[in-house]
């Protein structure tokens, strides 16, 4: 495995993001001064917060699984994760909404799982369910163990006997007939494959190694945090200052400075200079490319879908509805080919919508998240600053009242928009807050490296490398970042 070479006391990490914040509490644990520059007057990065008129929103992820990865930043500088979060298993993770009328709660008992399958899909549905479960949890303990959570310089980094493993599970199949070889409704169907969209494919392109991204959503649990997932970020952040860890916060970083092949420090917005043994960045990989480095991103990627987010405070509640639901349109192949292939807004929208306040109350109303997938600005470049994004927000809010959300519009009190422009401007590359699609091509050994091929001292983390997006990928990319520099290999 490469390593920086050189001298690694002095580390500074541009970006206080997930991935950054995981990456300085590793290497605070490893005995290095790290100081952590943020263009923000708070932690979080994507994992931000906003607040209007006394509603409060989390702006970024909304869906938190696989808690112990938080915890283990934290274990490496002696601290509990419950000292930092409260965190509330979600009962159901999700509720399923379908064309037909019914509905499906997706719990993480698998005991209670295979019930509710039964009852609303049958018994022979629910056998294939268990089987399910058991195939995608030993692939993600394969893969977790051997493949995600390791650095990958090369691919023969991935020959050994798990590779081989792993072959003989089909996880080198397409998602969608692997899929279909436990499922024979399209119900659970597409319960367990529309997560493919997270990794920037439909299911019938995506390999079936993501089913380990239902496994992580529908089998092993989602939670949630006490004050939102940008309480996440800013337990990370305190536990990181408390160590050692110095933060300077409403900073922007400029450039990298380079001299003789390596990174000597960064230059900010003000004027600074801040010296540096290694420098680690934490902005969308190609956006650090082309802003911070004297070198362009080395190859063209093919990026994920984006999505249009509205966030929406309402004095309306609605009793039947889930912490996070999803309402499925009654298109399936369609509308994956619609958003990715074609570059066109979905004519049938399948929808996530999260009431956070179903959980944890507030004072203001109801606040909810509504997250619709939509073009990148790559597939399909709109003008979303010409009227586009109110109409389209409007068809979204017809649609919500068709599909059980009664007197929707009426409710709102505040209303924002976020659109690919939107994701753009705050320095996501093509728009998408979902980074480079993980295609054959874009996985594994074979995603844009952590490791600069040019300058041995500057090391990448969050979505844009490996292991990929997400937030459980991107709190291991902090981790792998960090054994760059160390020199730990785990």
């Amino acid at each position: 495995m490469r390593f920086v070479t050189g001298p690694t006391d002095r580390v500074v990490v541009v970006g206080a993001g997930l991935g950054g914040l995981a990456c300085a509490l590793h290497l605070a644990a490893a005995g290095r001064q790290v100081t952590v520059i943020e263009r923000e007057s708070v932690p979080g990065g994507r994992a931000g917060r906003l607040s209007v008129d006394g509603y409060e929103f989390d702006t970024g992820p909304t869906v938190l699984t696989m808690p112990e990865l938080i915890e283990e930043p934290l274990a490496a500088v002696g601290e509990s994760l419950a000292d930092w979060l409260e965190l509330r298993p979600l009962d159901p993770a999700y509720r399923a909404y379908y064309p037909d009328g019914s509905t499906l709660d997706v719990r993480t008992d698998t005991v209670r799982m295979a019930a509710e399958i039964s009852r609303v899909c049958g018994p022979r549905e629910a056998d294939g369910y268990l089987r399910f479960v058991d195939f995608a949890r030993k692939l993600w303990l394969l893969e977790r163990d051997h493949f995600i959570g390791r650095n990958l310089d090369t691919p023969l980094d991935l020959v050994n006997l798990n590779l081989l493993k792993l072959l003989g599970m089909g996880g080198f199949r397409r998602l969608q007939p692997k899929i279909a070889s436990f499922f024979r409704d399209p119900r659970t169907q597409r319960v367990f494959s529309f997560q493919a969209m997270y990794a920037g494919l439909a299911p019938h392109d995506a390999l079936a190694i993501y089913a380990v991204i239902a496994y992580l959503d529908s089998v092993a649990g989602v939670y949630y945090p006490k004050g939102g997932m940008h309480a996440v970020p800013r337990a990370l952040a305190g536990a990181a200052e408390k160590h050692g860890v110095e933060f300077r916060y409403d900073t922007a970083v400029t450039q990298v400075d380079v001299s003789g092949g390596r990174a000597t420090g960064v230059r900010t917005a003000d004027g600074s200079r801040i010296p540096a043994d290694v420098v680690v960045l934490n902005p969308d990989l190609p956006i650090a490319y082309r802003d911070l480095l004297p070198a362009a991103v080395p190859r063209r990627l093919r990026y994920s879908p984006s999505c249009v987010v509205l966030h929406v405070g309402s004095k309306h509640a609605y009793g039947k509805i889930a912490h996070h639901n999803i309402h499925f349109g009654a298109h399936w192949k369609r509308t994956f080919d619609e958003v990715i292939r074609d570059g066109m807004l979905m004519s049938d929208p399948s929808l996530l919508v999260t009431n956070p306040t179903h959980t944890e109350p507030s004072p203001a109303g109801q606040s909810y998240y509504v997250l619709a997938p939509a073009p990148n600005l790559v597939s399909g470049p709109m003008n979303w600053r010409g009227g586009l994004a109110t109409r389209y927000a409007d068809s979204l809010l017809r649609t919500l009242e068709r599909r059980g959300y009664v007197g929707f519009r009426d409710g709102i009190e505040v209303m924002r928009i976020v659109t690919p422009e939107d994701w753009a401007a705050q320095g996501m590359a093509a728009g998408t807050p979902f980074a480079a699609a993980h295609t054959f091509g874009q996985t594994g050994p074979f995603r844009p490296s952590n490791l600069h091929p040019v300058f041995p001292n500057v090391v990448f983390t969050g979505s844009g490398t490996q292991p990929g997006v997400g937030v459980p990928m991107v709190l291991i990319s902090g981790k792998l970042a960090a054994s760059r520099i160390t020199g730990v290999l785990r």
